[in-house]
């Protein structure tokens, strides 16, 4: 070994530390690229800070960072025109774990930064840790790193394979800056290929403002935008960039519902850009539950992951950008920091506040937003309590008493004088609910029900509780209010044996029903089935017996119409009769309610002998 090169041990248990970050601290390997571009753009960015008070020549017009991989060598060489390092930076951020000279000199500058500094003339720096380096051994078997401190005329090569030390010796450079080759192991062939790195730039540094070259056949082709969007003022862009960042960003075809750009300042600053989509997904959001807003650190991709937006909220599409986030070493494992969480919930506030906004706009335009993800919005009535309020004001409903969508607001202000409560029936099919049995006796009070027939409306409801002091009641529990309301028209008059009739009915049915009682909910049908005590309504327990699971609720009730022909025909008949019936009257209340019958096939040939009993003689 020549004598000008010096061999020296990592320092603070590297070899250990540097099997963890090679094999346990980054999920994918691909996140090296990312690494080395970043400590790339903080050098040129440093560079042209100091460049400002005259203590690095400036950056050359043409600086940026080339990508260039070499097949027959096998090598993958990223370099740039930054500030660079002096042999003792060398050893000093390559040479120690968890030392970073972004950091240092972030620490620096925060103690001796003006507080009259332009903000455009602050150094973007992106590495915090001193680790991300270190990634490069995911992917190479030996690095060398040649460094030319801007300012200086010399030039030092550092070099290691990763496990038990490093090298440093004297070097020719022609310029300032950095230049990292990679000696890729066998089975990191996709690194060689330009597609493939042009790929990972687009994906994680598509953004940043140091222009980035991959060489590909003797030229260099550019390989990112270089112009982050929501950086710019909203005045200096157009509505067709918007549109075409929002197809760019979500993969999407139509045009963004709602625009969100903003700038937060202040003890957490970040920006953001944001859409909701004027469409439906092709991929139905359902089966994906996590939001996928993009979180960036300076304009440098860190995940889609970090739950910026709660799951209720996860069709809003965009990008959150910050300049001070805490990270955890890996960088795409967020540590679950108070800033973060500020993040979240100042975001979470801007979109339930633009949803407001627009829900007082003219009919036509919320509801357009609503058909397409009001269901999912309603999941934040049982997953958020702290925002449930807001969200109940944004719901919408079908109503059994007026066209088109309504709101509980407008529900309220429809009440009758005297009603307690706000009604609501769920079921399985929107057009079913008009016509339910169940609404029989409200409508004929003139009393108004919220229909709803979402997937999730079976359960939001008993979270809710209540709106605006109103309890939330389906109308499946029973209609005690309705003896207080008078009907709208004259009924007919109730079947004079009825007490007899609910006894023998009650025998029959012992072992399916709690109670069978007579009711004033109902006027055309015979009978209705309703929730017993205080459990959950009827859809709430055919879902759970759906899914195998026992409701705890009890039997149900089955309520008759006493002033119903079938009714009255009943209780005047023999008690042979009734007890042939009962069975029958079961199961059409079932039917009624978008059930089976307990058993179909029996009911079938009831029917079918009932109709034969009925039919005229050959």
């Amino acid at each position: 070994m020549s004598e000008t090169v010096e061999r020296h041990e990592f320092g603070a248990e590297v070899g250990r530390l540097l099997d963890l970050v090679v094999h346990a601290l980054y999920s994918d390997r691909e996140i090296f690229l990312r690494e080395l571009v970043a400590n790339a753009a903080d050098a040129m960015d440093r560079r042209r800070f100091e460049a400002l008070s005259g203590a690095a020549p400036a950056l050359p017009p043409d600086a940026k960072i080339r990508i260039v991989p070499d097949k027959e060598a096998r090598t993958l060489t990223v370099s740039d025109a930054g500030i660079g390092m002096s042999k003792d930076e060398l050893g000093q951020n390559l040479g120690t774990i968890a030392r970073s000279g972004t950091r240092a000199f972030s620490q620096t500058l925060a103690d001796t930064k003006p507080e009259t500094e332009a903000e455009d003339t602050r150094p973007s720096l992106i590495g915090q840790f001193g680790v991300g380096f270190y990634a490069a051994f995911m992917v190479a078997d030996r690095v060398r790193v040649t460094s030319r401190r801007a300012g200086s005329e010399e030039a030092f090569a550092w070099e290691s394979d990763g496990r038990g030390g490093y090298t440093i010796e004297p070097a020719e450079k022609a310029e300032p800056g950095t230049e990292i080759v990679l000696h890729l192991k066998e089975d990191a062939d996709e690194y060689l290929e330009p597609y493939r790195l042009d790929h990972l730039i687009r994906k994680w540094a598509d953004f940043i403002t140091v222009p980035i070259a991959i060489a590909r056949d003797g030229k260099d082709e550019a390989a990112n935008q270089g112009t982050a969007l929501w950086r710019k003022a909203k005045s200096e862009i157009t509505p067709e960039q918007y549109e075409e960042f929002y197809r760019q960003v979500g993969m999407n075809f139509d045009k963004p519902w709602a625009t969100l750009h903003w700038r937060a300042e202040g003890a957490m600053e970040f920006t953001a850009l944001l859409f909701v989509p004027g469409m439906k997904p092709f991929q139905a959001i359902e089966g994906e539950r996590e939001s996928k807003v993009r979180l960036h650190v300076r304009r440098m991709f860190i995940t889609d992951e970090a739950g910026l937006l709660p799951s209720w909220l996860r069709f809003v599409q965009g990008v959150v950008d910050t300049e001070d986030l805490p990270l955890n070493v890996s960088r795409e494992m967020l540590q679950a920091t108070p800033a973060l969480a500020r993040i979240r919930k100042a975001v979470t506030g801007k979109v339930l506040s633009e949803l407001a906004s627009r829900a007082k706009k003219p009919e036509g335009e919320y509801e357009k937003f609503w058909e397409n993800f009001g269901p999912t919005l309603k999941e934040g009535i049982y997953e958020d309590h702290e925002r449930r309020a807001e969200i109940a004001a944004l719901l919408r409903f079908r109503s059994s008493a007026v066209e088109g969508w309504t709101s509980f607001a407008d529900y309220v202000s429809r009440m009758k004088d005297g009603q307690e409560a706000i009604y609501y029936l769920v079921a399985d099919d929107a057009e079913a609910l008009r016509n339910s049995a169940q609404l029989e006796g409200f409508k004929a009070r003139g009393i108004e029900v919220l229909l709803l027939s979402d997937h999730v409306d079976a359960f939001w409801p008993d979270s809710l509780h209540r709106f605006e002091e109103k309890p939330l009641r389906s109308v499946t529990q029973g209609g005690a209010d309705l003896s207080a309301f008078a009907p709208e028209s004259g009924e007919a008059e109730p079947a004079p044996e009825i007490g007899t009739l609910l006894a023998a009915l009650k025998t029959a049915l012992a072992d399916s029903v709690s109670e069978v009682r007579a009711t004033d909910r109902l006027v055309d049908s015979a009978v209705v089935l309703s929730a017993s005590g205080n459990g959950p309504d009827l859809q709430m327990q055919r879902l759970l017996r759906r899914a195998g699971r026992g409701t705890g609720a009890g039997l149900p009730v089955l309520e008759l119409n006493p002033r119903h022909p079938l009714i009255r025909s009943l209780a005047a008949g023999s008690e042979e009769t009734v007890t042939e019936a009962a069975g029958m009257l079961l199961d059409l209340a079932r039917i009624q309610d978008g059930d089976t019958p307990r058993d179909p096939v029996a009911f079938a040939r009831k029917v079918a002998a009932a109709l034969a009993a009925a039919a005229p003689a050959a």
